[in-house]
């Protein structure tokens, strides 16, 4: 089963990125509310049972690929990419 994970820095942390991405396109032009900056990981797992592909996704997001301190986690079952 496939589980998308969304990594964002917290809101009260400054994204540099989102900030640049932001200005760039204001100065061309764009009207935006704000930007945030950040990355999408899918985890390709061996399981089926959607509760345990999950909990497994939540054990390895929360032991490599976030930083508790700056940021935030969403997961999402990514339906019709069951692993065959």
């Amino acid at each position: 089963m496939k589980i998308g994970v969304k990594i964002l820095p917290k809101n009260e942390v400054l994204d540099s990125q989102g900030r640049a991405v932001e200005d760039t396109l204001r100065h061309h032009g764009q009207t935006l509310s704000g930007c945030r900056v950040g990355r999408y990981v899918v985890l390709d797992l061996n399981e089926s049972e959607k509760s345990r592909a999950i909990a497994r996704a939540t054990e390895i997001c929360e032991f490599v690929l976030f930083n508790p301190l700056s940021e935030t986690y969403e997961l999402e079952v990514l339906e019709g990419q069951a692993h065959a």
